[in-house]
């Protein structure tokens, strides 16, 4: 297999200040010291370039950079005279985007693809025209599950074809006997945030349709922001499903996540779907440690309704200690903890939303079996993708879904590793979305989260905020299409029956359309009071 261009980085060493801990630095510091003179574009670039040569690419081999940006230190230099300002707030910070961001440089944007390797952008995404016009420094592209994990089931978080296995900085020598982590990274934006956790770049830009933000960010101690559907343009985001698809920060940092999407937070006539945005002046406005008082914070977990608890109920006992521990700090900081169970018909999802998928990936143990996957990616997902190929790729004889198809067939050896199902029963339907059980299926996907689900949960118990333990909860606040953030809550061991070095859990606040702000805050208070998040062990400033 042909590997991506790389730049060979181990060499290249950046000359920081010494209390700019580049593996734990949260964005806003960075920028305060861009500001104060400390430091310059380029040495920032240069010292996270040796970060990714000595880790990334040597090292653990966290491969979670799938290749740079050769025009990065060129960027980083002309932005040497330039000091973040209220105008270019970013101005010299350093920033991975995932791999179905398109860029319209020298870089590919591939997803991970080999499909699509050397494919081009005719533009910028317009997320990566927002971080340009604010003087960020675009790194390089972060590996990813390839497609975003919509190629083939129970693909491992974290691997694509193109880009190989991405690995968990926190536990990255464990595998098991097929070569997967046995702690997995996170997906889809799986090299994003492990990016981030591992200090190679200040901040990421990763992509969700249902976790991809919030697993990841889970599972390497970050602070995510899911946005409600339509906060942050997809013009430019290789799709699964444009009724749930949305990008979002990976910060070290709630203010850092604030930040960012005072960035990104904009209409965009190429997305119909901002025109209806709603959005504070400042994200970063009243961050405070006394947010949590009063809250009503909602725990869709009632000990006399066990069988209704899908979220807390499956915990491993760590899990459930560190939860008890969470739900304290909570209470201790003046919230109104309302413990009481989702609605069965919210999470169970309505009738007629999934369907039956042939299992054809050759190293999974349900090989030759029915596999559920949910209608409205698939029949979205060739739609989507085949007008993104229409009008934003070049360089690529790949013009549909089926020649991508008809590619990794050609290809299977390299290109076929866990199949493509997915793909297959994407490519059976008509692709204009005319067909009655699409529409239905988005239609009952709407009911049941949303207004069977977290509306009337949230009105029933006058809360302004559900709690989930790690990811739990991207399924029903992503087919609403209403926001979540995460933040780092602690760590907890162990995979199956493997015992396993301690890696990060987080927990996710997630709450009405357009409540980002609320979300934000409430997460803010909890970060300040607990301090959870610890870089990984191993990576230590070079």
């Amino acid at each position: 297999m042909k590997k991506p261009a790389r730049r060979a980085a181990a060499a290249v060493r950046g000359t920081t200040p010494p209390e700019l801990r580049l593996e734990h630095t949260p964005m806003s510091d960075i920028i305060d010291a861009l500001a104060g003179g400390q430091v310059t574009a380029t040495a920032l670039a240069n010292a996270y370039l040796a970060r990714i040569g000595a880790y990334d690419r040597a090292g653990p081999a966290l491969n979670a950079v799938r290749a740079l940006n050769p025009d990065a230190l060129a960027i980083a230099g002309k932005l040497d005279g330039t000091k973040p300002s209220a105008k270019r707030s970013l101005a010299g910070v350093p920033i991975l985007v995932k791999d179905n961001i398109a860029t319209s440089d020298q870089q590919p944007t591939t997803a991970g693809s080999l499909a699509l390797e050397g494919a081009r952008a005719r533009r910028d995404a317009t997320v990566v025209k927002l971080l340009r016009k604010a003087g960020a420094v675009i790194l390089g592209k972060a590996n990813l599950t390839e497609f975003a994990n919509i190629l083939a089931i129970e693909m491992p978080s974290g691997y694509s074809s193109l880009g190989g296995q991405v690995r968990n900085p926190y536990v990255p020598a464990l595998m098991d006997g097929r070569g997967i982590p046995l702690v997995d990274p996170g997906g889809s934006s799986s090299g994003s945030a492990v990016a981030v956790a591992a200090g190679l770049c200040a901040a990421s830009i990763g992509t969700e349709t249902s976790g991809s933000l919030l697993h990841p960010a889970s599972r390497n101690g970050l602070v995510t922001v899911k946005p409600t559907v339509g906060l942050i343009s997809r013009a430019g985001i290789v799709p699964i499903a444009h009724s749930q698809d949305t990008a979002g920060p990976m910060t070290r940092t709630v203010r850092d996540a604030a930040m960012l999407l005072n960035v990104l937070a904009a209409q965009d006539p190429r997305d119909p779907a901002t025109e209806r945005q709603k959005r504070p002046a400042d994200y970063t406005a009243n961050l405070a440690r006394d947010a949590m008082k009063g809250a009503r914070i909602g725990v869709p977990s009632d000990p006399a309704d066990p069988l209704n608890d899908c979220y807390y109920g499956k915990l491993s006992s760590e899990g459930a200690r560190l939860m008890t521990e969470v739900i304290k700090v909570m209470e201790d900081l003046g919230a109104v903890v309302v413990r009481a169970s989702m609605p069965t018909r919210g999470w169970i999802a309505g009738p007629g939303t999934g369907m039956a998928v042939l299992n054809r990936n050759p190293l999974s143990p349900n090989k030759g079996n029915p596999t559920g996957s949910p209608i409205v990616f698939l029949y979205e997902l060739k739609h989507g993708l085949n007008l993104y190929l229409r009008h934003w790729a070049t360089n690529t004889d790949m013009k549909t879904m089926a020649d991508i198809i008809a590619f990794n067939a050609a290809h299977a050896q390299t290109a076929l590793r866990f199949g493509q199902d997915l793909f297959l029963a994407a490519e059976l339907t008509k692709g204009d979305l005319s067909e009655r059980e699409y529409k239905s299926a988005r239609v009952m996907d709407l009911l049941a989260a949303g207004t069977h689900g977290m509306d009337a949960y949230m009105d029933r118990h006058k809360l302004d905020a559900v709690l989930f333990p790690g990811a739990t909860g991207a399924a029903i606040a992503a087919k609403a299409g209403y926001p979540s953030v995460m933040v780092p809550a602690g760590f907890i061991s162990g995979a199956g029956d493997k015992e396993t070095p301690d890696y990060p859990l987080g927990i996710t606040f997630a709450g009405r359309a357009w409540s980002e702000h609320k979300l934000l805050r409430l997460a803010y208070a909890y970060e300040q009071a607990s301090n959870m998040r610890k870089p990984p062990p191993g990576l230590p400033a070079l």
